[in-house]
């Protein structure tokens, strides 16, 4: 039986960002970053307000449709709770549209703040980590930037059950805990990017070689993740998706190129155009004002434990 929760609950998401792939995990494998949204959210009397502040304050509809509120409401639904109206305000940091998981971020954060309503009227209402990342994925319909979110770290995720239903797909993911040396660069461009369209580029079929190369790569990204930063390079190489998309990503492309000659593991962040620097050392001062030079801006950001609802 559904549950009402009482006027005046309040809970605030802190949730991450994140990159999926890491080069050839496409897909698969994917790291928070410790770039965060805060999404806060109130029970009233009746009726949505919703605000947004920074990132995307003027881009997305500010109604029932926001993907925020209706994660929200789904994180309800799920928990067995409802509640007459809803407060929610959303304050954004993780820029739109560049390959750093907004998206997911938003749909975690929403059903992490519901989660958080339905645990402060009643802890055994409270929804499993497993299960966040289950209905995150179901909004991505893919689990990588949803489990990262969620779990913290670096993730493995896959899919279980029948692939071809999206009904019956079950979404997995475990966390990795990834080596203390290791720091995350992001160089985000000033443009967007669709991931459907990076998507499209995408071919139907691969060859044999191409996918056993980033077999090898993606188990080898795992041990350089966790036990040998020093295999970095190696482990983030792929054939399967980056050249496909370079022609719409030529400056995501070339700046990939620039700093994996200069030894930097570095890679698409998810569907582009951000790159992805993996490295334990400081990016050198000279590549930094190159790009920024470029209009790239260049953030260090340490990795992220998850979402957090406080």
């Amino acid at each position: 039986m559904t549950q009402t929760l009482p006027i005046g609950l309040r809970v605030t998401a802190r949730v991450p960002a994140s990159s999926a792939n890491l080069g050839p995990g496409f897909d698969t494998l994917g790291l928070a970053l410790d770039l965060c949204d805060e999404i806060t959210v109130t029970t009233t009397q009746s009726g949505l307000t919703i605000r947004v502040e920074g990132e995307g304050a003027d881009d997305v509809p500010w109604g029932p449709s926001h993907l925020v509120v209706r994660a929200v409401e789904r994180g309800l639904e799920s928990a067995g709770v409802w509640a007459d109206g809803l407060d929610v305000l959303c304050r954004n940091v993780i820029p739109h549209s560049r390959g750093l998981g907004s998206s997911a971020s938003a749909v975690v954060g929403g059903l992490a703040a519901a989660n958080g309503l339905a645990k402060k009227l009643d802890p055994n209402l409270a929804l499993s980590d497993e299960q966040l990342v289950q209905l995150a994925a179901e909004f991505e319909g893919h689990p990588d930037n949803a489990a990262a979110s969620v779990l913290g770290g670096a993730v493995v995720s896959w899919i279980d059950g029948d692939c071809t239903n999206v009904a019956e797909r079950v979404y997995r993911a475990v966390r990795l805990d990834v080596h203390g040396d290791i720091r995350a660069v992001v160089l985000v461009p000033s443009e967007r990017s669709s991931t459907a369209h990076t998507r499209g580029l995408l071919p139907e079929t691969v060859p044999h070689r191409d996918a056993a190369f980033n077999v090898s790569r993606a188990a080898l990204a795992v041990v350089a993740l966790t036990k040998r930063p020093d295999l970095l390079l190696p482990a983030t190489a792929d054939l399967l998706h980056q050249n496909q998309r370079a022609p719409a990503l030529p400056l995501t492309t070339r700046w990939i190129a620039r700093l994996r000659a200069e030894g930097i593991a570095a890679a698409v962040s998810g569907a582009g155009p951000t790159v992805l620097a993996l490295t334990t050392a400081p990016i050198p001062e000279s590549l930094r004002a190159e790009a920024e030079s470029e209009g790239l801006s260049v953030l260090d950001l340490d990795l992220s434990d998850g979402v957090s609802v406080v």
